[in-house]
């Protein structure tokens, strides 16, 4: 019998990401679709893409309407899911957050950089943090995914299996992240419109954003050592993809071919991560995919190690990982509709 799935935030760009990819999954099916502002319509009159794919109509949240589902995704802006999450668990649902909500396990680190009070505070330590190459089987028996954040997963597949071996040092890590619009969500705003980001590129956030103590905070989980980054988003005129350009400080003499060896060694049985070595990834090469191309190259003349990532926001950042652990927490294969 297919699995059940309700998603609480479909009508945005990464909650239909995630109903495009449900959609053609084998073993699921979508049994309803919750997006208070667009309650009535149907799927494919807010995004044509989905005609003759779906009849779904978007509704609003009742939690009757989940009482059948296996499994219940979220997608909403940080500070919603909070309010439906203790709900949920506490009727016995497995939940997928693609927020922020329960990344970080410190309520008062959330507050400062997210700005509000946690409202769901006791829940965070069931939290599961839900990057499947490093935490596998945790997520497998997991109740509460916390989805990682987009920049994060550009940032911590590859520096993760380098600090893990001993090879960088930890602290003194720069990350300078470029990411398409599609990241900042689909709510309209003057500065995400067309004649302000074409043809121009900017920093935001600088030393505040959020992702920053997600980043160091799962380096230490993760890698067994605390890790301070400096981490600089940027917005570029493109739709989707990151790119991250990640300097490290090699912690011995490091090679090339010793770092190759670590990857492959950490990622033999990735299915998701591509490592190029001196090449150069490009965001063309991972859009529309669950794929994280990691490219290196240790800097001859400082021996400096550069590190170069590209993910797409709406997959491997977002919506593609959220079904990635979906098949981990139901037995299926990690690949399954990716």
């Amino acid at each position: 019998m297919k699995k059940r799935i309700a998603i609480i935030g479909a009508s945005g760009y990464s909650g239909a990401e995630l109903l495009k990819i449900l959609l053609r999954h084998p073993q699921v099916t979508v049994s309803a679709v919750f997006a208070n502002a667009s309650a009535g319509k149907r799927v494919d009159e807010l995004y044509p893409s989905f005609r003759a794919q779906s009849d779904l109509v978007y509704e609003t949240y009742s939690p009757e309407r989940t009482a059948d589902a296996d499994l219940v995704f979220i997608a909403l802006p940080s500070g919603e899911a909070m309010k439906y999450v203790p709900q949920l668990l506490d009727a016995g649902r497995r939940v997928i957050d693609l927020g922020g909500d329960f990344r970080l396990q410190d309520a008062s680190l959330y507050t400062k950089y997210y700005k509000h009070d946690h409202l769901a505070a006791d829940y965070l330590p069931q939290a599961v943090y839900g990057l499947p190459e490093w935490n596998a089987a945790a997520i497998a028996s997991a109740q509460l995914i916390a989805n990682p954040g987009c920049y994060v997963t550009s940032a911590l597949l590859p520096l993760l299996p380098l600090l893990k071996e001993g090879l960088i040092q930890p602290n003194g890590i720069t990350i300078s992240s470029l990411s398409g619009v599609s990241g900042a969500g689909r709510s309209s705003s003057v500065d995400l419109s067309f004649t302000e980001v074409n043809e121009s590129v900017k920093a935001y956030k600088v030393g505040v954003h959020q992702h920053t103590p997600e980043i160091e905070t799962v380096l230490h989980t993760f890698g067994g050592v605390p890790s301070t980054v400096t981490f600089v988003p940027h917005l570029i005129p493109i739709t989707r993809g990151i790119y991250s350009t990640i300097v490290v400080q090699p912690a011995t003499a490091v090679t090339s071919e010793r770092i190759a060896d670590v990857y492959a060694a950490h990622y033999a049985s990735a299915p998701f991560v591509r490592t190029i070595g001196a090449a150069v990834p490009e965001i063309k090469h991972v859009q529309q995919t669950n794929y994280c191309d990691i490219g290196w190259k240790v800097y001859e003349r400082n021996g400096q190690i550069i590190l170069h990532s590209v993910i797409d926001n709406l997959v491997k950042g977002a919506a593609g990982q959220a079904v990635q652990n979906m098949n981990l927490m139901f037995g299926f294969d990690e690949t399954t509709a990716l």
